[in-house]
């Protein structure tokens, strides 16, 4: 029998509780919903206004996992929606405004993910984002080196910039910028990873191309295109263990010599939150 849950006055249905969705640690999806409901004041501040598109996992990272913009099929009508705009044509997307929707999505089995742009200004974005994809040998480590020289670039701009991990091998930055075309954002943004590619030739690329990524850190500056999304702060990821893209203090990045020091799994951030509360929190407030 599938149990129902009350949530803030919604009724759901919560599936296959005692369901392994990480082998490697036995982590089940009733304790993949109670990480959701840990975390969801963060993880819905940093949800709002924003159209989730979901990648799934539902049998597990080992399974099938897809990408899914579009509303999944049954979803409750309470459950808020938006028309986006696309290239191929506008599309009906997930708003996750509140912890029964939350619940509700944690519940497909799926990663956060979304744009730089909040739905009322399609295109208009108001952060900026470094994607941070390390090339073996290099590591989470190189990433820091690199977080760090693009967060002193950053604020020669007047821009303050703030860290999370990807979740996976590498590192996000984040900052707020004054609504612009995300265009505009695209550009600028490219225009730092060539001058970080400049500095610090050893270390850095900012072309996808494979052959130049071996030893290097890839920063991936096409997050910012008004198409594109980003691991949301606080999203597990499908990946071998419940890890999470967790926000990270620029003391931890300065002082990281081992990448093992910048991997969260789920049990990691409820302490993290009582120590240090939203480390992202500024994000939400708009950039003047």
């Amino acid at each position: 029998m599938t149990p129902i849950t009350e949530v803030a006055g919604r009724r759901l249905a919560l599936t296959n509780l005692d369901k392994v969705l990480y082998p490697a640690t036995g982590f089940t999806k009733g304790e993949v919903l109670h990480y959701y409901a840990t975390v969801a004041e963060p993880l819905l501040a940093h949800l709002h206004d924003r159209p989730v598109s979901f990648l799934r996992y539902p049998d597990g990272p080992d399974g099938q996992v897809f990408f899914t913009k579009n509303v999944p099929p049954g979803a409750p009508d309470w459950v808020r929606t938006a028309e986006v705009p696309r290239t191929e044509g506008p599309a009906r997307m997930v708003l996750v405004q509140d912890l029964p929707s939350l619940m509700w999505a944690a519940n497909l089995v799926t990663e956060f993910h979304t744009p730089q742009w909040r739905v009322d200004a399609p295109g208009l974005a108001d952060r900026i984002v470094f994607d941070l994809d390390p090339g073996a040998p290099a590591t989470v480590v190189e990433c820091c080196e690199v977080a760090l020289w693009l967060r002193e670039r950053l604020a020669v701009d007047g821009i303050e910039a703030y860290a999370k991990t990807s979740g996976s091998k590498g590192l996000h930055l984040l900052a707020t910028v004054v609504r612009v075309p995300s265009s505009d954002v695209s550009a600028y943004a490219r225009e730092l990873a060539v001058e970080a590619e400049r500095a610090l030739p050893a270390l850095v690329t900012h072309r996808m191309t494979k052959s130049l990524r071996p030893g290097k850190v890839f920063v991936d500056h096409s997050q910012n295109a008004a198409r594109k999304t980003t691991a949301t702060p606080y999203t597990l990821r499908a990946r071998g263990a419940p890890t999470v893209s967790a926000p990270v203090t620029w003391d931890e990045v300065a002082s990281c010599g081992d990448p093992s020091r910048l991997v969260f799994h789920a049990d990691d951030i409820a302490p993290r939150l009582q120590r240090h509360g939203d480390l992202l929190s500024p994000l939400l407030t708009p950039s003047s």
